[in-house]
């Protein structure tokens, strides 16, 4: 890493000088000055067809932005990942979710120790489960086959895991009835049951340390309600409870048989976790040869980030123009637009992936940071998004960059409804970048106090992402592309992408507080006025339902 401050650092200015000649430059003339732009800058790689040509850059940005990677020694931060260093400086690990999907034949020494025969022989365990509750041979304590299966998560083990069982659906077997449990709202638990029988319902628990307060309460709840439908005694938890965990007397502790609890390591972080054990839900739905393709997709992006120079790498380049946007313009979010209802629940993985990672505002070296890092991530699947907040990409105030993500082949081919979904993608960044001039209003003879209402200014920034189809290998190309995205911005900002200190304090804070609000006496309250108060009224509210 280059200890020269971020701001400091030539490419840096020269990036701030290279704005202010740049900022009011539209796509329109970049376009009309280089018409074989939009063939020129897009890039086929790893499975993906990238047009970034509609972003509001020149070649000499894009030289500027290479040199900011160089600066930042990025090329050292990747061999350092991939070589199991322990990059995650804050709690001294090493960052190794890349060796969760490696080959066999591959090496990765962590400690000493090769972990990639430790990875593939979780995989062989967890695949032989599947087998099992796939094909009916593991039977609950009633000795009926188990056509419901329960994840019971929080953070990076129900994102993921639902994520990826959302956009392989097409994949799955319908004969098993998937559910995901994460709030720690009785909410969530009491619907996720609804209909279900106990004794064909397979929980799976997920919890590293067996201890994470929301995942934990819902489970003790499942292992209440099995008992009392089944109206067995504990033995039965064994037959209707696996966990995902590495804390062994715990998960024995529970009920669950040791043998059935499948671990991870401390270089997962939780939000990079899912082609994990974590993943288990995901296997057990799409089956043990898609879970290896979506392995094989991961490590194919994998492979192409570690050694595609930086010019022709796809999530160098993506991060790049995040770092462009934000620091630079000023721009606080990025949306992602999927075009395929399968994914819906992408950008909520990503606002995860995205926003846990790099929501920092210390660097690796603990010194406040003099610039902004981790825009926002949102987004909705199209065209549902169009109808509600493109309004605001549109014509708000707000720039937002977009990157809009679309297949050349349906998985539901449907009369004509794929190609309008996909003429929806390409007019939307058209759209975005080129606008309607007052000018062009007019000429549809629109009356002139009307025009003002009707423009467009375009010059919206957007990414467009196109791919064959959906298919498992295509799924983990997408995720690891974004989780090497995130990383590389990280890398430029000089944060630690892999920690996560800020879901604490909450959490300690919420332990202190619950038996306050579970005491039959009325507590000596110690915090701030406003927190006693709102502890006394709900205490109030609560005695007079």
């Amino acid at each position: 890493m280059n200890p020269v401050p971020l701001r400091q650092r030539p490419a840096w200015a020269a990036l701030e000088a290279h704005h202010q000649g740049l900022k009011k430059l539209h796509l329109r003339q970049l376009f009309a000055e280089d018409p074989g732009r939009g063939e020129r800058l897009a890039i086929d790689a790893a499975g993906i067809h990238l047009d970034y040509s509609k972003n509001r850059i020149t070649d000499e940005t894009m030289q500027l932005l290479m040199q900011l990677a160089a600066e930042s020694d990025l090329r050292g931060a990747i061999d350092a990942m991939f070589r199991g260093d322990r990059i995650n400086v804050s709690e001294q690990r090493a960052v190794l979710h890349v060796a969760l999907r490696a080959p066999r034949s591959a090496s990765i020494i962590v400690d000493g120790q090769d972990v990639v025969p430790q990875v593939h022989a979780v995989l062989e365990r967890m695949a032989g489960f599947a087998e099992q509750i796939r094909s009916g041979a593991w039977r609950g304590h009633g000795g009926k086959a188990i056509l419901n299966v329960v994840n019971i998560g929080i953070g990076g083990s129900d994102l993921g895991p639902v994520m990826a069982y959302e956009a392989l659906k097409h994949y799955s077997d319908r004969n098993l009835n998937m559910r995901f449990v994460s709030n720690v709202d009785g909410t969530d638990f009491a619907e996720a049951v609804v209909g279900l029988d106990a004794s064909e319902t397979l929980f799976i628990i997920a919890s590293k340390t067996f201890t994470t307060q929301e995942t934990m309460s819902n489970a003790h709840t499942a292992r209440e309600w099995l008992l009392t439908s089944l109206g067995a005694d504990k033995s039965a938890i064994a037959r209707h409870f696996v966990a995902v965990s590495t804390n062994a007397d715990l998960v024995t502790q529970f009920g669950i048989d040791s043998a059935n609890m499948f671990g991870f390591w401390d270089w997962v972080g939780g939000r990079y976790s899912m082609t994990s054990a974590i993943g288990l839900s995901t296997l057990l739905a799409i089956g043990p040869a898609h879970f290896r393709a979506l392995l094989d997709g991961f490590h194919e992006m994998d492979e192409h980030f570690r050694s595609t120079p930086f010019e022709r790498n796809l999530p160098v380049l993506l991060a790049l123009l995040t770092v462009w946007y934000s620091n630079f313009f000023n721009a606080p979010t990025v949306a992602v637009l999927p075009y395929d209802q399968y994914l819906k629940r992408f950008p909520a993985y990503l606002q995860q992936l995205t926003m846990e990672s790099n929501g920092k505002h210390v660097t690796v070296e603990g010194v406040t940071t003099d610039y902004t890092t981790g825009p926002v991530y949102w987004g909705e699947p199209g065209t549902n998004g169009q109808h509600s907040f493109y309004q605001l990409i549109h014509q708000g105030t707000h720039l937002i960059p977009c990157d809009f993500i679309g297949f050349a082949n349906t998985l539901n081919p449907l009369g004509r409804h794929h190609d309008l979904l996909m003429a929806n993608v390409f007019a939307q960044a058209e759209a975005l970048a080129f606008g309607k001039t007052a000018e062009e209003v007019r000429a549809e003879g629109t009356p002139e106090w009307l025009v003002p209402h009707r423009v467009f200014e375009g010059n919206r920034p957007s990414n467009t992402l196109l791919l064959e189809r959906l298919t498992p290998a295509a799924l983990g190309r997408l995720v690891a592309l974004y989780e090497h995205s995130v990383f590389t911005q990280g890398v430029i900002w000089g944060i630690d992408s892999f920690d996560q200190w800020g879901v604490e304090l909450g959490k300690v804070l919420a332990q202190r507080i619950v038996p306050e609000l579970e005491s039959k006496e009325e507590p000596v309250l110690k915090h701030d006025s406003s927190t006693n108060e709102l502890i006394r009224r709900y205490r109030r509210m609560k005695g007079s339902a």
